[in-house]
């Protein structure tokens, strides 16, 4: 029989808080990743993820719910535009 690893599962705070170590305190990202018990590639990735989310360069959660709650919004809205114009055009054909 083979065993099955689970995954830790980490929460957004306790990434962030992870990163603070080393940029808020100097901690070393081996250090760091030896104090919360994880990998030195979790905490490097956290690490570049954060950076990328604070510097603009990818959204974060509620900028990645807000983006994809405004597209189907803008779905819905066309699609109403296009059946009012069909709904026009039909009546104006009738009107002749």
């Amino acid at each position: 029989m083979t065993s099955v690893k689970k995954r830790k599962k980490f929460t957004p705070e306790f990434k962030r808080e992870t990163v603070a170590l080393i940029t808020d305190q100097g901690y070393s990202i081996a250090k760091a990743a030896q104090a919360v018990g994880t990998t030195e590639t979790n905490v490097r990735r956290w690490k570049v993820d954060l950076e990328a989310e604070t510097g603009g360069d990818r959204l974060n959660n509620d900028e990645r719910a807000e983006l994809m709650r405004l597209r189907r919004e803008n779905k819905e809205l066309r699609l109403e535009k296009e059946i009012l114009k069909k709904a026009s055009a039909f009546f104006a054909k009738e009107m002749k």
